[in-house]
């Protein structure tokens, strides 16, 4: 599976799911239909997806994610987990947040859940390649299927320093005004 496929996997699991903001649901028909591919197909599904939680490891993103959360940085797994949730919104969104993460404001999930504070949360999509690939075959998927390098995550970015994070993220930040400092940076010190 390339990444083309993939992405038209994920239109398809959104065409079949009941509410596209519940990426539960989403991840789930994503799952139901990825564990109909041939078991090499599933691991090229995790392949793709690995490929773009490493795509998507820009400072710029971080930034935005901790914007939207209040939270630190160097929380990986949250910003994991935002990460799924941009993969399920399809092709079109992620790839322009990744090129440009101030699009965020622009969507009506982030501006509608901006007063409450609601972070998005994709957890499950994460999982669909392992999910899938244990339906179809009754095993795990092996730890050591995919590997790959992650680039570095680019320019580091000072998250205490509110000024530059709003010249860089304008309209997210006046979304989310008044969020509190985060406790490290993006080394994770």
């Amino acid at each position: 599976m390339d990444a083309e496929e993939f992405w038209n996997l994920i239109e398809r699991a959104r065409g079949m799911a009941v509410d596209l903001a519940d990426v539960e649901d989403i991840a789930e028909q994503a799952t139901v239909l990825l564990a109909g591919y041939a078991p090499r197909d599933i691991l090229g599904a995790e392949r793709v997806l690995q490929e773009l939680m490493a795509a998507s490891d820009r400072a710029p993103l971080r930034a935005a994610a901790w914007v939207i959360s209040g939270d630190s940085p160097c929380f990986d797994e949250g910003f994991d987990y935002f990460r799924g949730w941009l993969i399920a919104q399809g092709r079109e969104v992620f790839e322009g947040v990744v090129a440009h993460a101030d699009r965020l404001a622009g969507l009506p999930e982030i501006s509608a859940s901006a007063p409450e504070g609601i972070e998005p949360d994709g957890e499950e999509i994460l999982g669909i390649a392992r999910d899938a690939y244990e339906r179809a075959t009754g095993a795990e998927l092996p730890e050591d299927a995919v590997t790959l390098d992650h680039p570095a995550v680019g320019p580091d970015h000072d998250f205490d320093d509110r000024e530059r994070t709003a010249a860089l993220l304008p309209r997210l930040t006046a979304l989310y005004p008044g969020r509190p400092g985060p406790a490290c940076g993006l080394d994770g010190g």
